[in-house]
């Protein structure tokens, strides 16, 4: 693999002119948006793309996601456009929705991971939609980091996966969702599969249509030879080097399994400090809400690699609402060992 002197670059206009220079000549720049960072590259170029997979060493079956600073982009990505999905862009674009569709012969398998379909959405950060505009064509993107490892929400986070790996990083500051798009498929006229739980909620997607299924791989573990539309289904995503386990129970039996099995090299994740009164181990706060939880997630579970700790012990968070999707991210960070209390 080719080695760069990887830059890390504002977000200024001569930037994201020299972003999109580099995008049109084939090559990988890490751009923010308002999820997590991004890996870009031309969606039409299979050649450009294929070197997202190498920079992160990622699984050439695992779909990306295509981003568009339009609706009207949609013409030529897809071959049909579900009247719901023009309900869902309406209501949620720009933003962290992503919408599985059929997709036209101008996008590449290697785009694709080989499917037939192709995940869209337009982020609402202000510096996606400048970049992809420059390029005059749509970005696809996973995140920008090393295969497997917690997703980046500032550039510093994707320069420390992707520092010689890739030619620049445009530095947007720090990511306010913090967890990936909600990505879902249409099934008949009026379902919604979410396949993906993000901060478009499930209870957000019943005000669009009240038959929303939570596809199984949301919370169960797919075999290895399954078939999946959408990024972060099928392989161990998100983990730091630590051994993460879920407490699924209240505080007070949480703290009585972290006193009896803890010991110097555990960590806690815990909701807020109170959480961890009378245990001696480091305990990093993830926040009191969803919204503050998938915000913080990917920070915390970093840096348990920083602290250097060899397991964790994490309080369950809620299984509806944003909470969804923190319990989604933190099942495959702990490879979806959980306790139930």
């Amino acid at each position: 693999m080719k080695m760069y002197d990887t830059k890390l670059l504002d977000s200024s206009e001569e930037s994201i002119m020299l972003a999109a220079r580099l995008l049109k000549d084939g090559e990988v720049v890490g751009f923010p948006t308002e999820t997590v960072y991004g890996l870009g590259a031309n969606a039409f170029d299979g050649s450009a793309v294929k070197k997202i997979f190498q920079a992160k060493g990622r699984p050439g079956d695992n779909p990306l996601i295509v981003h568009i600073s339009g609706f009207e982009q949609l013409d030529g990505l897809v071959t049909e456009i579900p009247a719901l999905a023009v309900k869902c862009a309406k209501a949620f674009w720009p933003g962290p929705l992503t919408m599985i569709m059929p997709k036209s012969d101008k996008i590449p398998d290697t785009t694709s991971g080989g499917l037939d379909t192709v995940g869209i959405r337009m982020p609402s950060d202000k510096t996606a939609g400048r970049l992809i505009s420059a390029c005059g064509f749509p970005l696809a993107a996973p995140s920008a980091n090393l295969s497997g490892s917690p997703s980046p929400t500032t550039a510093q986070h994707v320069f420390k996966d992707m520092n010689g790996r890739i030619p620049a990083i445009i530095d947007g500051g720090f990511c306010g969702v913090g967890v990936e798009s909600t990505v879902i498929s249409f099934e008949g006229t009026d379902g919604i599969r979410l396949l993906r739980p993000g901060f478009v909620s499930p209870e957000d997607l019943r005000e669009i249509t009240e038959n929303v299924i939570i596809d199984k791989g949301v919370t169960e573990s797919l075999g290895a030879d399954a078939k999946v539309r959408s990024p972060g289904m099928k392989y161990k995503h998100y983990a730091p080097k630590a051994e993460i386990t879920i407490i699924d129970g209240d505080l007070e039996k949480f703290r009585n399994y972290a006193i009896k099995n803890g010991n110097t090299d555990t960590a806690l994740m815990i909701f807020e400090k109170s959480d961890a009164e009378g245990i001696d181990f480091p305990a990093l706060c993830c926040g009191k809400t969803d919204e503050e939880q998938a915000r913080n997630l990917f920070d915390v579970l970093r840096e348990l690699d920083n602290i250097g700790v060899k397991q964790a012990f994490a309080r369950c968070p809620s299984k509806s609402g944003v909470g969804l999707a923190v319990y989604n991210r933190l099942l495959r960070a702990a490879a979806f060992r959980v306790i139930k209390l």
